[in-house]
């Protein structure tokens, strides 16, 4: 039986970084996953290849709609739909084979199959015993589903499904307006589909800022996107290679039937744990489907511990990988964390949204006093330029202190902007901190300054 000092479950974000982390500090290392490729969901049918649809279908309809602006005339532009998904295929072969590199690079033991932890620190798999003095599970989630609703990826699909559709799908219903829904549905609608989104709630993404939500919501209705809120889906049926939804509102408890092409539930993720032997071990499951850990990532069972999507928190990679390396050191004996507060989410729509710390509701809801700061784009030099001055950036500091509390950006590449609250929040830094930082003109991240100086002083140069 091979003795290793670390396996871990799971070769995600979590997983696999875990895994390097661990190699690089020292440690012999063992990574078992199922799937047949490294990367995860995240990789293998997440966050890569829908962004790299999301990046191709954004370019169709940016010629369509802006290059004539810019002097750029095309004639009827076109594209191919299996081109497109072959490069999205491509990038996710190069990304998958990367980590097989530095799996080997870094001497990991890397080991296809279904584990098992049989107690006393061993790990089945494909037959075969391997003993450690630390575990990590990182399985990951998979898609959610609803009772009534059943996944064919064929007509009723999965955001696995929604990735590799043959052709655009004249109508296509999402059910659930969350990350996941509104980016594969504004792929499909940029590149031809009537796009329908159902949702539950009476919001779209809850977790957003709600101001930001609004907005957002307003720019997808713009863009054609058509939404149907607080309402839920309780029957669908494919007949005649068509998807019959029956939708219910909750608003006065009437239904409708509506027939679409095609059918995405993307109602949130579940923790991935059967078929680990997680009750033989009694370690303990809340009534959530996520494995309960302390402080340290650590189980109820010694030396097991958990990370990313099987625990509570935002379903993210990053995450993942922050509390991959946290939880290597701990295992180390360092003093292994992640300040929670810290960590950004994305929506990689156009315009992207980003936001990271507390949203106004949050604020509100502890009494916490703040100051609140916003810059509009379409006041930002660089904005006007581009053609793309919709959005904005806020962002709130504490009354008393000024310290950074939360920031949200909507518009163009928010993604990247917000690394720079990012650091705000990690490093203490205050309103004025950010509002006296000389920025590059003319750049995006002016409006970051300039929202950083009405938060602090109640104005700015250019608003």
């Amino acid at each position: 039986m091979e003795k290793f000092d670390l396996i871990i479950i799971g070769g995600g974000p979590g997983g696999y970084v875990a895994a390097i982390s661990a190699a690089q500090k020292g440690l012999k290392v063992a990574c078992i996953d199922k799937r047949k490729s490294l990367g995860g969901t995240c990789l293998n049918v997440g966050c890569i290849p829908s962004k790299r649809l999301l990046h191709s279908s954004k370019l169709y309809k940016e010629i369509i709609n802006e290059s004539i602006h810019h002097g750029i005339q095309i004639k009827k532009p076109t594209f191919d739909l299996y081109k497109m998904m072959e490069g999205k295929n491509n990038i996710v072969e190069k990304l998958t084979k990367g980590i097989e590199h530095l799996f080997k690079k870094n001497n990991i033991k890397y080991i296809i199959g279904q584990a098992y932890i049989d107690g006393n620190k061993i790990v089945i798999v494909n037959d075969n015993k391997l003993s450690a003095e630390n575990i990590i599970i990182a399985t990951g989630s998979k898609p959610s589903e609803l009772k009534n609703i059943k996944i064919d990826e064929k007509y009723i699909v999965s955001s696995t499904g929604a990735l590799n559709f043959e052709q655009v799908p004249k109508k296509l219903a999402v059910i659930g307006a969350g990350y996941i829904g509104l980016e594969l549905g504004s792929v499909w609608s940029r590149l031809g589909a009537e796009v329908t989104v159902i949702e539950y709630g009476n919001s779209i993404v809850p977790s957003m800022d709600q101001d930001i939500s609004n907005n957002f919501f307003k720019e997808l209705k713009q863009q054609g996107i058509n939404f149907i809120l607080e309402s839920e889906v309780t029957s669908a049926n494919v007949s005649k290679n068509k998807v019959l939804l029956n939708i219910k509102s909750r608003e006065n408890n009437l239904e409708n039937k509506s027939i679409f092409d095609k059918a995405l539930l993307a109602v949130g993720r579940t923790p991935t744990t059967k078929g680990l032997g997680l009750d033989n071990l009694n370690i303990e499951i809340n009534s959530k489907g996520y494995i309960e850990v302390n402080q340290f990532y650590e189980t109820s069972c010694n030396g097991v511990y958990a990370i990313g999507d099987v625990i509570e928190g935002p379903m993210l990679a990053h995450k993942a990988s922050a509390e991959a390396e946290a939880v290597v050191d701990i295992i180390r004996g360092k003093k292994g964390q992640v300040n929670y507060n810290a960590i950004p989410a994305v929506v990689y729509t156009s315009p992207e949204v980003a936001w990271v710390g507390k949203t106004k509701q949050e604020l509100d809801k502890y009494n916490i006093n703040y100051k609140e700061g916003k810059f509009l784009f379409s006041a930002n030099s660089r904005s006007k330029v581009n053609g793309n001055s919709s959005g904005m950036v806020k962002v709130y500091s504490h009354v008393d202190s000024d310290k950074i509390l939360g920031a949200h950006i909507m518009g163009e590449h928010a993604g990247e902007l917000i690394g720079e609250f990012v650091v705000s929040i990690e490093m203490g830094a205050s309103a004025e901190d950010i509002a006296l930082i000389c920025h590059a003109h003319p750049t995006l991240s002016e409006s970051i300054k300039e929202a950083s100086s009405i938060a602090s002083y109640g104005k700015t140069i250019h608003s």
